[in-house]
């Protein structure tokens, strides 16, 4: 509807029945009685915006301007003012089952009741005050459908029936003569008489899970056996560094761990390092390093191999201990001073006043309420064209599953699979850690976001349960989910011909988790049908101790004695592809520098010219599909269909492009990252789909540099790839030199990184030109005149009273038993099952 300014008849000598003068009347009492009210409602309800209220439709409808959709309630209640209610509508998901949803508490206690049963023979015992010789189960959870069994019944659920749900079970077997650790398939569920239990062997590139790389179930066997192992040294240690550490809560020392501990599952030994146990301790070390032998089952056995300090080494406590009593030991007495300020490394505000900063920043409203549809017990989300299920496990928390853009589906998996940090320095920690974050369980570390703070206030919260060995982990805020407007349009162009002058709204919906180690894990959806997956970090950096002669280049000072240290993040996403169907190519798209002759070309510039054209050409060999961006980022690499092509003959596809930071791994051939981690060397690959390849990485991975229990270089064995069912892994990270800034914890605008998943020819043309949020603007049909234009009955400029956002709360993570039972974690366990091996507090 094209929109002017129009005339308004308020009234006419016919429409009372009276003339001129006897409306003029009438008119003026109205007025009157109207001001009045206005008046009581501003002193009444000051908040109400008065000069929305006085705007010309809201007395006299809408002659002047485009009226709303009638999907689009302006106010519940217009007399009130007050916006919609925040609420999500309800979805409805293609199919009305979840096939990628966590198992639920009561199945999770089912299936542990069933695996203990004596006729399973395992001999398990209950994992609260187990010991390391004992058989323990340490994880129980869903295990993903076969995808072909899953297609079929997504694309006809009220005839295929859904498939076999089955759980992965995972036992740690250190009761055996020779302990192992056996990962097992338990199905079909629910529990009855079908149901069996076998070994899960064909997702591993070897058939044992040595021990030595296991998961902790037992926290208090480290910090026990450091008490034990340390004790001769404490009156050193205390009198070196002005500390106490006697194993209770309030010790100024605490030990930290590097990664990994294994080579090949032989043995399991490492560095740990000293810190000072107060708020920030990773930025606070102290330079005194013991490296530990903590191999086996038998805690009795573990010891110290190692110790230095301030870069003298000690083969042995007792030389150690002897250096120091004879005087030999060269001492640093500054790190006993009575006046040592450690409040930098905490989060408390700091700092002179900004103006204005008093006042709380703008926040997002949905003054028609929210445009998105959730469907809470089946984890399915859909916002205008898009839908998608929601899957949430131990490993790595949030993933996503037949996502569809206008009915189609574009993905069938969308998952992280591993984040690496390699570091590197001139001390025993840092030149030893290559951490996997997988093996820590990043699904398990997830803890409730901080309402207000990690998402936009409107937000909406879905759940998630996860198995650990202390009890089952309930977060309510796990997951948040919010539409925001970008700030700039989608598309638009200034133009001065009829039909060329407008602009498209650009929106964006984002599902967001966040762990504990300080990721947050974003999927961002456009109206184009891009999406983007974003990580950004934020926290504290495993810091080293500073001496310029010996740190200098490994990182950055960012206190006396503290410095970051350099470090690699790179982190890998599993994306199935499905376009068009599961038939799929990849396709390599580069330009260079050409120089052309043209007959039409002789002018006065010549013959020649030099310009740039385009290559394209499929990747056919699963070989070469371990890929890095070209050079200058002159091309890239896309999934595409051959066998299925828009109106203009060109393959539909879908584009991978580098967003922020597109790095891979700067080391290559250390033994700490040898076989572990073999596609972070990359940018991205493809391989060939197949259910024994389900994931790049595995908890266990970790312990195993040399070799892992998955070596993604095996998915690469000279396979045919062309219109085949493909999967891309690709990775995002940076390149982090830490600067002091850094300091206390590093910033998500810069520790942030990116991909982008784009239509290529997908479609005949721009399909976000269908949005009804959008403007086109027309001429002026005199000169001087104003512009009228088309809003598609979408008015940009409502308004009303949103509700207040509820007052700020956070409470603890809920630990809670198999049946469901609340509490069955103490406070210090909850700590230590969070921090692990990163701060570790000597005593039982």
């Amino acid at each position: 509807m094209s929109h002017s300014s129009k005339p308004v008849n308020i009234a006419s000598p016919t429409s009372f029945g009276h003339g001129r003068y006897a409306t003029r009347g009438y008119l003026l009492l109205i007025i009157s009685l109207t001001l009045n009210v206005l008046l009581i409602v501003a002193i009444i309800r000051p908040a109400i915006d008065i000069n929305g209220i006085l705007k010309q439709d809201t007395f006299f409808g809408n002659s002047g301007h485009s009226s709303t959709g009638p999907n689009m309630p302006l106010v519940e209640n217009a007399s009130s003012g007050r916006c919609p209610s925040s609420t999500y509508q309800q979805a409805s998901p293609p199919a009305t089952v979840n096939l990628w949803a966590s198992l639920t508490i009561p199945e999770l206690a089912e299936i542990d009741a069933w695996v203990r049963a004596p006729e399973r023979r395992l001999n398990l015992t209950q994992n609260k005050n187990s010991a390391l010789s004992d058989n323990v189960i340490y994880l129980i959870e869903a295990y993903y459908p076969p995808k072909k069994e899953a297609l079929a019944f997504l694309n006809d659920p009220h005839q295929v029936p859904r498939p076999d749900r089955y759980a992965r079970v995972t036992i740690q077997h250190g009761g055996l003569k020779i302990p192992e650790i056996k990962d097992y398939l338990v199905g079909p569920l629910p529990i009855g008489s079908a149901t069996k239990i076998r070994r899960l062997t064909e997702i591993y590139h070897r058939e044992d899970i040595p021990f030595n790389a296991y998961a902790l179930t037992n926290w208090t066997s480290i910090p026990s056996f450091m008490a034990r192992a340390v004790k001769p040294l404490i009156p050193a240690m205390e009198d070196l560094f002005g500390g106490t550490i006697r194993g209770f809560d309030n010790d100024t020392l605490i030990a930290g761990m590097s990664g990994p501990f294994s080579f090949d599952g032989s043995f399991r030994r490492l560095w740990t390092t000293w810190r000072r146990n107060t708020a920030g301790s990773y930025l606070l070390p102290v330079n005194f390093y013991n490296y530990i032998d903590i191999s086996g089952t038998d805690p009795s056995q573990w010891k110290i191999l190692k110790l230095m300090y301030h870069d003298q080494i000690f083969p042995t406590v007792e030389s150690f201990l002897e250096a120091y009593n004879n005087g030999t030991l060269v001492r640093h007495p500054e790190q006993k001073a009575p006046d040592l300020d450690f409040s930098w490394t905490q989060r408390k505000r700091v700092g002179q006043d900004r103006d204005l900063d008093e006042l709380p920043g703008p926040r997002s409203v949905s003054f028609s309420g929210l445009r998105y549809r959730i469907d809470r017990e089946q984890q399915y989300v859909s916002w205008l064209g898009w839908g998608m299920y929601l899957g949430f496990d131990r490993d790595m928390g949030l993933n996503l599953w037949d996502i569809r853009f206008r009915g189609q589906r574009i993905i069938y998996q969308l998952q992280p699979q591993e984040a690496i940090a390699q570091y590197g320095g001139n001390d025993p920690l840092q030149t030893s850690t290559a951490w996997l974050d997988r093996h820590f369980g990043m699904g398990t570390m997830v803890r409730d976001m901080i309402p207000h703070y990690d998402c936009p206030q409107e937000s909406v919260y879905l759940p998630a349960i996860t198995f650990t060995p202390q009890g089952n982990v309930q977060v309510q805020r796990a997951i948040c989910i919010f539409e925001q407007d970008t700030g700039r349009p989608l598309s638009r162009h200034t133009g001065f011909l009829e039909g060329e002058f407008g602009a498209v709204k650009s929106y964006v919906l984002t599902i967001r988790t966040v762990t504990t180690v300080g990721k947050y894990f974003d999927y961002s959806f456009y109206l184009d049908g891009t999406i983007e997956v974003r990580l950004s970090a934020s926290g504290y950096m495993q810091g080293g101790y500073y001496t310029s002669k010996i740190q200098e280049g490994y990182g950055g000072r960012i206190r006396h004695t503290s410095m970051g240290n350099l470090h690699d993040h790179v982190i890998n996403y599993k994306v199935d592809f499905d376009i068009a169907g599961t038939e799929n190519s990849l396709l390599k798209t580069t330009t260079k520098q050409e120089e052309v002759t043209h007959p039409w070309l002789d002018d006065d510039w010549g013959k020649q010219a030099i310009q740039q054209r385009i290559n394209k050409e499929y990747i056919a060999n699963e070989d070469d599909a371990l890929l890095k961006y070209p050079t200058n980022f002159q091309g890239g690499y896309a999934i595409v269909n051959q066998d299925v092509r828009n109106t203009w003959g060109l393959p539909k596809g879908y584009a991978i492009h580098p967003g922020y930071s597109p790095i891979h791994n700067t080391v290559v051939g250390s033994k700490r990252l040898l076989n572990n981690a073999n596609w972070a060397r990359y940018n991205l690959a493809v391989s060939l789909r197949k259910e024994t390849e389900p994931s790049s990485s595995s908890m266990w991975n970790l312990h195993l540099p040399g070799a892992p229990m998955v070596d993604f270089h095996k998915f690469f064995n000279g396979e045919n790839i062309t219109q085949q069912d493909l999967v891309a892994w690709i990775n995002l990270g940076m390149h982090h030199l830490p600067q002091a800034e850094d300091s206390p914890n590093t910033k998500t605008n810069l520790a942030t990184s990116s991909f982008l998943l784009t239509p290529l020819n997908y479609f005949d043309a721009d399909v976000s030109m269908e949005m009804k949020n959008a403007i086109l603007l027309h001429p002026p049909k005199a000169p001087g005149g104003s512009y009228t234009f088309d809003d598609y009955g979408v008015k940009q400029d409502v308004t009303c009273l949103p509700d207040a956002p509820a007052p700020f709360e956070y409470t603890p993570t809920k630990w809670l038993g198999l049946s469901g039972e609340p509490d069955v974690i103490s406070p210090e366990d909850a700590r230590r099952v969070s921090e692990m091996y990163l701060r570790v507090r000597i005593g039982a």
